[in-house]
């Protein structure tokens, strides 16, 4: 398996592999959903906020993860981590749990203070991530799922509460993600 940085070529095989990955899991409008922002993220022209990861086995992109600038009122160098995927056919092998660790590398290297996701504490937290409320952290929009909030700093062990309003890359500005 090759882990590594996604590049314009692969756009049309991340697309259907978010796609396909999230109906199989949560039903056809969900993975057209989730194919759309994916197709929106790798469109962006903002590519310093938007970073993709993919997972690869003998040339096939098998899972894919995306990293998106979050940027609060104070200086602070955050993303979130979101969408994951991991084909069906290759979940619960630790492929998403080691391509999430390769990119969360990646943004450490890269400056990274703090990523954030939304989602299932028992995945999230065997890769380091804490449930948060929004004490600590204030997310773009309101959350459906509160418990999902999720942290972790990639410079401290602690999560120190960050002021003021956060803000998300405008490809996931929309209540329908949260």
């Amino acid at each position: 398996m090759e882990l590594a940085a996604s590049t314009p070529g692969q756009r049309t095989d991340i697309v259907q592999l978010f796609t396909k990955t999230f109906s199989d899991s949560e039903g056809p409008e969900e993975g057209q959903l989730i194919g759309t922002l994916v197709q929106d993220l790798i469109a962006s022209p903002n590519k310093a906020d938007i970073l993709g990861f993919v997972a690869m086995k003998e040339e096939v992109v098998i899972a894919g993860i995306f990293f998106t600038r979050l940027t609060f009122e104070c200086d602070i160098n955050a993303f979130i981590l979101a969408p994951v995927a991991v084909h069906t056919n290759h979940q619960s092998r630790g492929i998403g749990q080691a391509l999430i660790n390769f990119g969360l590398n990646g943004m450490k290297k890269a400056g990274v203070e703090l990523v954030f996701t939304y989602g299932d504490i028992n995945y999230y937290s065997k890769v380091g991530f804490r449930q948060i409320d929004e004490s600590i952290a204030r997310a773009p929009l309101s959350l459906s799922y509160p418990e999902g909030w999720l942290a972790q700093s990639l410079v401290s062990d602690r999560l120190d509460p960050i002021p003021g309003n956060s803000v998300c890359v405008p490809e996931f500005d929309n209540p329908k993600y949260w």
